[in-house]
């Protein structure tokens, strides 16, 4: 297989998702073309090397439909000849389109891609694709659907998660956020989102909420109980007979924030770094997917840790830093706990509860969170992983270079 690097990374600012958020007047075809244009800007990119590009869009409908990709693309300045695509897997959608690139380079087919995301949950709301999961009840009848938040307070019950806990890592999630932020740990990365006459919308994260304390989050009550008792409930404990009840203990205090944001990553082969003169800043080492039990929607961070070991000959001592999702605090938490991993080497500068969770983009942007702060540190590996609806998961290591 050929090396495969990563030249540079891309991203927008998290706006709130909501419609007095800062994004909420930026279609997201202009969210997707403005970390696009900013990539091809800062490393002289000619169009003509780049052999195709995805975006992650987990509700490619309305604004996000149409293959957004590929006018992006044109917006952003690459000519009639880049072609482009969206993908879906869920949260993981941004890091399967750089998993996609780097099968493209590693088996010679390409020598430069782009991967990334876009997503504006202001203007395209979570469910609007719909789909049969949640209409046709046949579906159900051997792995019946519940919601995320549902999974998550069961996992914390299976695990024995405390509230306190899930709170405790919720706070520290936003400390970490706003240290970075007020240190200047993200602003390499970040590419400010102007709106049609030039104007700067937004130049940094929005969803953050510093000073966040234990006693606010303790005022806070569990999101997702009145799911559990209008019958989401009664369908775990059918599959889980040995729990007396589902502990709902999740908020929105230690859930992932809704927002709106972009990011865009720049991958080649060496005869690509060497032709344009470009450095790369990373090699990815591996990469890997799986599916588990569904009922279980966010377990996969763990076998596909497990997957993706193996498949490069690492071990869980070898990775210097993990980026592994906050969809909900449980799933760091447990993924902690199953390999032992001290606090200090996970998600170091907050994650998707203070900074939001883009759907598509997270992946991405990830990458990019994780490379700076090796960078910064002087360090080696990290491994990032996120978990998908329906048991689905992908992780991939990177080595700095």
């Amino acid at each position: 297989m050929n090396e495969v690097f990563i030249f540079d990374h891309v991203r927008t600012p998290r706006g709130k998702g909501r419609p007095d958020g800062a994004l909420h007047t930026i279609a997201p075809v202009h969210l997707a073309a403005s970390v696009l244009r900013a990539l091809k800007a800062r490393n002289h990119i000619d169009p003509e090397d780049i052999e195709d590009v995805g975006l992650g869009v987990v509700m490619p409908v309305g604004e996000q439909g149409a293959d957004i990709t590929r006018f992006a693309l044109l917006q952003a300045g690459y000519g009639e000849n880049v072609a482009g695509y969206q993908l879906n897997r869920f949260c993981t959608s941004g890091l399967d389109t750089v998993k996609m690139g780097f099968g493209l380079i590693a088996s010679g087919q390409a020598d430069a891609v782009i991967g990334g995301g876009v997503e504006s949950m202001s203007r395209v709301p979570i469910g609007s694709d719909g789909g049969a999961t949640y209409t046709d009840p046949t579906l159900g009848r051997d792995y019946p659907y519940i919601p995320n938040g549902v999974c998550a307070d069961l996992m914390a019950t299976l695990d024995g998660f405390t509230r306190e806990e899930l709170d405790t890592y919720g706070v520290e999630s936003q400390r970490r956020a706003a240290l970075a932020q007020s240190s200047g740990w993200f602003e390499r990365s970040l590419v400010p989102v102007q709106d049609a006459f030039g104007n700067v919308v937004l130049s940094r994260d929005e969803a953050l909420r510093p000073g966040t304390t234990l006693s606010d989050l303790a005022k806070l009550k569990p999101t997702f109980a009145s799911a559990g008792e209008a019958g989401f409930d009664a369908i775990v404990l059918r599959r889980y007979p040995h729990l007396e009840a589902v502990q709902h203990v999740h908020t929105g205090g230690t859930s992932s924030g809704i927002v709106d944001g972009a990011c865009a990553v720049l991958l080649g082969s060496r005869a690509h770094g060497l032709r344009r003169g470009l450095q790369p800043r990373a090699r990815i080492v591996a990469c890997a997917t799986c599916a588990s039990e569904p009922l279980l929607s966010l377990g996969g961070p763990i076998p596909v840790t497990d997957k993706v070991l193996a498949r490069s000959g690492l071990k869980i001592d070898d990775i210097d830093l993990f980026e592994v999702n906050e969809a909900f605090a449980v799933v760091p938490m447990r993924y902690m706990q199953n390999y032992g991993i001290e606090r200090d080497r996970i998600n170091v500068n907050g994650g998707a509860i203070a900074l939001g969770h883009p759907l598509g983009a997270t992946g991405a942007i990830l990458i990019g969170t994780a490379l700076d702060e090796l960078e910064r540190r002087g360090l080696s590996r990290a491994l990032v992983t996120l978990c998908a609806a329906a048991g689905q998961a992908t992780a991939l290591i990177i080595e700095r270079i």
